[in-house]
């Protein structure tokens, strides 16, 4: 499996996670229908949904997105790649016409670094609040991951026939599932600045690759209020 080449504009740290975290996951076994059998009747439609039989359970995937992204009052267009391995972290390095940065986090460790014009930083951090908030982010996207649901580490708990919660990186996310097995959103109680807010991810549309089928539309937001949409272009599981 030949190794992806990390986005520019990374600073030695970053570009380091990136190579680490789009290692290709060892000896993946086939994927087994029957894995599902223990799980919450949401969740398990949802696999079955989402990854067909004998499909290497790979852990990791690199995913190229464009869309909007309100920074202060206005909304502008992006484009991005990020590698995410749920189980340990994420790199995700983005553009606009004018602001340009990263987001990471792995091994406790969240970041963010974004320049104007690639001269001037506007928002740069390191702080424990901001691993809080980028710990959060990596739990609740789990799901573009589907191999990582049957991971011990991920707990679930039934609530309905419509609702089931999984719980990752201590945090608590209820996804809720179509009758057909599609993911429709996740939500959980995120660290956002100062406190913990609701964050949903709305899910519409759909992508499949190498066996795995995503959502390929998501609308993100705060308490309510949108401040991200993004379409997934691609995505290569590792």
């Amino acid at each position: 499996m030949s190794v992806i080449v990390a986005p520019p504009r990374l600073t030695d740290s970053a570009r380091h996670d990136w190579n680490v975290l789009q290692a290709p996951t060892p000896d993946p076994r086939p994927f087994d229908p029957a894995d599902t059998g223990m799980l919450p009747e949401p969740a398990r439609r949802w696999l079955l949904h989402a990854v067909r039989p004998d499909t290497p359970l790979r852990r990791s995937v690199v995913l190229r997105t464009h869309g909007t992204i309100k920074l202060g009052s206005s909304w502008r267009g992006f484009h991005a790649r990020q590698v995410l391995a749920p189980l340990d972290g994420y790199v995700w390095a983005a553009s606009t016409l004018l602001v340009n940065g990263f987001d990471r986090y792995r091994d406790g460790s969240g970041e963010m670094r974004w320049h104007l014009l690639d001269l001037i930083p506007v928002r740069s951090s390191s702080s424990p609040d901001t691993a809080r908030s980028a710990l959060g982010r990596l739990a609740s996207e789990f799901v573009m991951v589907p191999a990582v649901a049957l991971d011990p580490s991920v707990v679930w708990k039934p609530v309905d026939e419509r609702h089931v919660i999984a719980r990752l990186h201590d945090h608590d996310m209820t996804l809720a599932i179509a009758a057909d097995g599609r993911l429709e959103s996740v939500s959980l109680s995120r660290w956002h600045e100062d406190r913990y807010e609701r964050f949903t991810a709305t899910c519409s549309g759909e992508i499949t690759s190498d066996g795995f089928t995503i959502p390929s539309d998501l609308r993100c937001s705060w308490q309510g209020e949108d401040f991200i949409w993004f379409t997934v272009d691609e995505a290569l599981f590792r």
